[in-house]
C-alpha cells in the first residue's frame, strides 16, 4: 500500500521527489504518514478535500482487499 500511495501522490504534483510515505502500525491499523513539498499541498488536498478523500478511497479499496485496515495522514515537510 506504501508503493501504491507514493506512485499515485507522485503522479499528482510537481515535486515528485519531495513526495514521502512513512508506514506505523497503532493498534491494528497500518498508518501511512505522506509528506508533501508545501507548494503541492493544495494539489494533493483539492477544493474541498476532494482529491485527499479520493486518494483515501483508494488506498482504503486496496486494504480491503488485503484484508487489513489502512489510514492515510498527510503532513507538509
Amino acid at each position: 500500500m506504501k508503493s501504491f500511495l507514493e506512485y499515485l501522490v507522485q503522479n499528482i504534483v510537481d515535486k515528485p521527489e519531495a513526495v514521502h510515505v512513512s508506514e506505523e502500525s497503532q493498534a491494528g491499523m497500518t498508518v501511512l504518514k505522506l509528506s508533501v513539498d508545501g507548494a503541492d499541498m493544495g494539489k494533493v488536498i483539492g477544493k474541498s478535500g476532494r482529491i485527499i478523500k479520493a486518494i483515501r478511497d483508494l488506498t482504503r479499496i486496496l486494504a480491503v482487499k488485503q484484508n487489513a485496515r489502512v489510514n492515510v495522514v498527510v503532513s507538509e515537510e
